[in-house]
């Protein structure tokens, strides 16, 4: 994205892959929920994760241990100019899908049209910025822009590419379980929707020579098994039925790893660093909603969550806060006042802006104890003022409407569940009703889809390199239109103008500022009621399973689980 690559042409392998791993070996993973459909391209259905990561490829392979360089893998070559107002991919000769046809250029268009057309609502973003897509040549395909953007190469660099012929005489926006033919190291195997699915690699892999795929695509068959929930599949690799498990709970890594696996030896315990930002995790307010459209009554959420008892509570007080969306790493908006150029970008929109975005907003904190009596107060204020009163100890509005709201989890999130039933009692002390409702995965996607919904968890994952999938995030267009991730149903022209203009940034200071005033923008924006993050991935496996020691800046965040890991037989 900025500067040079930094892996030289003709690189061997990716710095945390080990290209002498052996081959061999099974890895059973583990998903709460289910599946009902093998497209994973589209709004429709479920579709099992592993289809996009072990079957379908892309133009150009992303190294991990960058905040955002690419490489050929589909493409041998790609070009493009210094605004990057065009980009031209050329297929490697090679390149072949699964059955042996090749990939052609025909495919790679189909692919985009289709997708940007036809597929789920996060294509079409970049799709509506292409004036032009066309064949130049035997193997090369052009597309030209009809809008500033300098991570466009980048984006469609990422673009699935699949086999036109698998979707002859098919509804390509109909789920389904036909299978799909992909380019990648493996195949779907067998399966059973709703229990399990198989992957098996291909030992005629076109690119396991590759630099890129060295050390990479270590095991025969890779099976994701479905549970009903965490708890169930926690007990299930205790048996020895899952090979990996990741623990999100802090104080349960260090009290509850002392079965007999463990013990023996036959499971164990790794601490996996990362360098990635927080991202946001939390409880999401949709504003939609009249109630939550009011900042004043989103602030008294926040001031009635009592984080420090629950993280005391729940974790031991082990787990650092998320404080915003990019903290824990240089993108984090800095402490006080906005300076420099962070206040240029977001002063031309003070008027539409909370005062603290500018001068500077924290999270409120309690003082650890159950009662959280002053932060409680603040909130009691904060929705008197925004006409919200207790009466008969009911909090009504002037028309006599109580506050009322639900809670929308997944049945399979037993912590979530645990965070809220302290919440719900809190704020039964400022005469607020709130309910708990569990629902099954598929349910929870299709309400998160449809925004139907008032308060609901939310995790959203950021990177070193945030771009264009910060409009999908954000954008205003995703207040009404469903299937983008903009839950909270933000409208904002100060975090649309951060996101264009980090867009147009062509050094890395200019970047850096445009994303601190975005992160300053949203959480001074109170969307969400923020809990905890961990800057280590807790990872329970089979003791028989390795990683390189060599670790990526993104962890095991992706592109490293299982990617890279291999087993080893001789344990």
């Amino acid at each position: 994205m900025y500067g040079k690559p930094a892996l030289e042409k003709g690189f061997k392998a990716l710095p945390y892959a080990n290209p002498t791993a052996p081959k061999g070996g099974t890895v059973t993973l583990s998903e709460s929920g289910s599946y009902d459909s093998l497209n994973p391209y589209i709004l429709k259905g479920t579709a099992p994760y592993g289809i996009r990561t072990h079957v379908v490829e892309s133009l150009m392979g992303r190294s991990y241990d960058e905040s955002f360089s690419l490489y050929g893998l589909l493409a041998e070559t790609v070009e493009t100019d210094d605004a990057r107002s065009f980009v031209t991919f050329t297929l490697r000769e090679e390149a072949r899908f699964s059955n042996g046809d090749p990939v052609t250029v025909e495919d790679v268009l189909w692919s985009f049209e289709t997708l940007g057309t036809k597929g789920h609502p996060r294509y079409s973003f970049a799709w509506k910025k292409i004036a032009k897509a066309e064949q130049t040549g035997p193997r090369s395909v052009t597309f030209t822009f009809n809008i500033q953007d300098r991570e466009l190469p980048l984006i469609l660099g990422l673009r699935p590419i699949l086999r036109k012929a698998d979707w002859e005489g098919r509804n390509f926006e109909d789920s389904s379980l036909d299978q799909i033919t992909g380019s990648g190291p493996y195949v779907i195997g067998n399966l059973e929707p709703g229990r399990f699915i198989t992957f098996e690699r291909n030992p005629d892999y076109w690119g396991k020579n590759l630099g890129l795929k060295a050390g990479f695509d270590n095991f025969d068959t890779i099976k994701y098994d479905y549970y009903i929930d965490n708890a169930v599949i926690f007990e299930v690799f205790k048996a020895g039925s899952v090979s990996i498990y990741r623990e999100g709970n802090a104080q349960r890594w260090t009290n509850s790893y002392d079965f007999p696996a463990i013990a023996e030896g036959r499971m164990v315990q790794s601490e996996i660093p990362h360098q990635r930002p927080s991202g946001m995790v939390g409880f999401v307010m949709n504003t939609r909603d009249p109630k939550f459209a009011d900042i004043r009554v989103r602030d008294a959420m926040i001031h009635a969550f009592n984080f420090e008892f629950i993280n005391q509570t729940l974790n031991g007080g082990t787990l650092p806060r998320v404080t915003s969306y990019f903290s824990n790493s240089v993108l984090s908006m800095q402490n006080g006042p906005a300076t420099g150029k962070v206040a240029d970008v977001l002063t031309p929109f003070a008027d539409t802006l909370p005062a603290d975005a500018l001068t500077g907003y924290a999270l409120p904190k309690s003082d650890g104890t159950p009662r959280n009596r002053k932060n409680l107060r603040k909130a009691r204020k904060l929705l008197n003022d925004a006409g919200w009163v207790i009466k008969d100890g009911v909090l009504q509005n002037a028309e006599g409407t109580p506050f009322t709201f639900e809670i929308l989890l997944k049945n399979t999130a037993t912590e979530n569940e645990a965070i809220m039933n302290i919440y719900v009692d809190a704020l039964e002390r400022l005469g607020i009703k709130a309910t708990i409702k569990l629902v099954d995965s598929v349910q929870h996607r299709q309400r998160m889809k449809t925004y139907d919904f008032e308060m609901a968890h939310y995790k959203r994952y950021m990177s070193l390199s945030p771009g264009n999938e910060q409009t999908l995030y954000w954008g205003s267009a995703g207040v009404t239109e469903p299937g983008t991730r903009n839950y909270m149903g933000v409208n904002s022209p100060a975090v649309e103008t951060s996101i264009s203009q980090m867009l147009e940034a062509r050094d890395t200071e200019t970047f850096q500022a445009n994303v601190r005033a975005l992160d300053r923008a949203l959480t001074a924006g109170r969307y969400v009621i923020p809990i905890w993050y961990s800057d280590v991935s807790n990872i329970a496996h089979d003791a028989r399973l390795r990683y390189p020691s060599t670790l990526p800046a993104y962890g095991d965040w992706s592109g490293f689980l299982p990617d890279v890991w291999w087993y080893d037989d001789k344990k």
